[in-house]
């Protein structure tokens, strides 16, 4: 993982949008960096499903994240889906 990078943001987003982006790199990043309840990540990845609506650009943001910082969208929501409740658990998605 690198220390240094950027997250993946769209130009064309309003102040409130690319704050709810940058929350959802933030929530993220704690999901594997400390502890973080499923349920508290879900209220996150919803508030950014309704800035990045189609799955492809959300897959293409995710990909440039993980990428640049090695933390797995993909694998935390599917994750946090799937339990609903309680801690997340880095090595449920961790490669």
């Amino acid at each position: 993982m690198t220390e240094n990078y950027s997250y993946p943001l769209n130009p064309e987003w309003t102040t409130e949008e690319l704050i709810i982006v940058v929350n959802m790199w933030s929530k993220l990043e704690e999901v594997y960096e400390k502890k973080v309840d499923a349920e508290s990540f879900l209220a996150v990845y919803q508030e950014f499903k309704q800035v990045v609506k189609s799955i492809g650009e959300e897959r293409q943001l995710g990909n440039e994240f993980e990428e640049l910082s090695g933390f797995s969208l993909y694998r935390v929501v599917k994750q946090a889906k799937l339990q609903k409740t309680g801690w997340l658990n880095r090595k449920d998605f961790v490669k």
